[in-house]
């Protein structure tokens, strides 16, 4: 990783997205910095207070005594009144200050490191990068403001007459934006998708079918950004958050070691960073796939969501799998929990020659 020129990509996913520091904290740990960063939502809080000075230390410092009210207060007033013309079910206000209170007035010029948000402009559904050429004179904490104003959570945000929203709503890890530097490596944390099993999320209303909608929509986005990677070389950190709702706030110092510890993990990993002049999506790792004939019922979604050819059906309607043995980056599994009975298992291939 030494003397690599690489553009780091802090995705969104609400509290989640404080695993983020923990990957600063990893990065400044081995002296590994990257020449820009690229936020959505909540990444673009943490890249931007980053790259306006604050140290990985001092926002761990911040991240652990945050508490709900210091962020989201429910927009009694505004609901009561406007009923389904309310802008939002929070207010703005205390978002707002702790965002001015973190960031000031800085702006993109001012700032140490480059430093792009994501957000949308909500008339349009144009993706604007705020910190690109000609959209560096604003203040940062509005470009912040703009990219973290989840529809439906946050109000939208305006800026110079329109306004803006959540990145997320097209590209919650938005990559696509360092194809046009000369970089050599893309490093993107990803802590917005997920495929865990939640219970019982009907029973907690309305935003929290909303707010579990929206990782569902994440992860296919990701999923297909990630598809057709080409170059750079992406290394992929994904920390294990998929257990946390996305507006917990009974996690924070256990997701700021989680980022740290993934971030760790995954570079201190022989190979498991892409050398120069590699495609596609890394780290890759030898894979066995295979399918619990108990648990399969034979209803073809291996075959609909998996990669072509890799599974067939036997004469007994059963899957087969016709490659046991796979190279897989992260993204080639994403298929295993469209099986309805999780019947398929992919077990890294060292685990299964070992426990044999």
């Amino acid at each position: 990783m030494k003397g690599r020129q690489f553009s780091l990509v802090l995705g969104g996913g609400g509290m989640k997205g404080l695993a983020h520091i923990g990957v600063l904290r990893a990065l400044d740990e081995r002296q590994l910095y990257p020449a820009e960063v690229i936020g959505s939502s909540v990444g673009s809080l943490v890249g931007a207070a980053w790259c306006a000075g604050l140290s990985a230390e001092e926002l761990k410092a911040i991240a652990v005594e945050l508490r709900r009210n210091d962020l989201f207060r429910i927009a009694h007033r505004d609901m009561a009144l406007k009923r389904m013309r309310s802008p939002a079910l929070y207010r703005r206000e205390p978002f707002a200050h702790f965002v001015h209170g973190l960031l000031g007035d800085v702006t993109f010029e001012e700032l140490d490191r480059p430093l792009l948000v994501n957000t949308i402009d909500l008339d349009t559904g144009r993706q604007v990068f705020w910190g690109s050429p000609g959209l560096r004179d604003i203040p940062v904490a509005d470009a912040v403001l703009a990219s973290c104003a989840l529809p439906g959570y946050l109000p939208p945000y305006e800026i110079r007459g329109r306004h803006y929203v959540d990145g997320a709503a097209v590209s919650n890890l938005p990559i696509r934006a360092t194809v046009r530097s000369d970089r050599d490596l893309v490093m993107a944390v990803d802590v917005g998708s997920t495929g865990a099993m939640r219970h019982n999320v009907h029973e907690h209303g309305f935003a929290a079918v909303y707010a579990r909608a929206i990782e569902f929509g994440i992860q296919t986005m990701r999923s297909n950004a990630l598809r057709h990677w080409a170059r750079p070389p992406l290394l992929l950190i994904q920390p294990k958050v998929e257990h946390i709702p996305l507006l917990s706030f009974s996690h924070n110092a256990e997701l700021v070691a989680e980022g740290e510890r993934a971030t760790g993990e995954l570079l201190d990993e022989p190979d498991a960073v892409p050398p120069r002049g590699a495609s596609g999506v890394f780290p890759r790792r030898l894979v066995t796939i295979t399918v619990n004939r108990e648990s399969c019922i034979g209803c073809g979604a291996c075959r609909i969501h998996g990669p072509p050819g890799l599974f067939v059906n036997d004469s007994s309607g059963k899957a087969v799998v016709t490659e046991p043995e796979q190279v897989w980056s992260p993204v080639d599994q994403d298929f295993l929990r469209h099986c309805p009975t999780g019947a398929i298992v992919a077990q890294p291939a060292k685990e299964r020659a070992s426990a044999a």
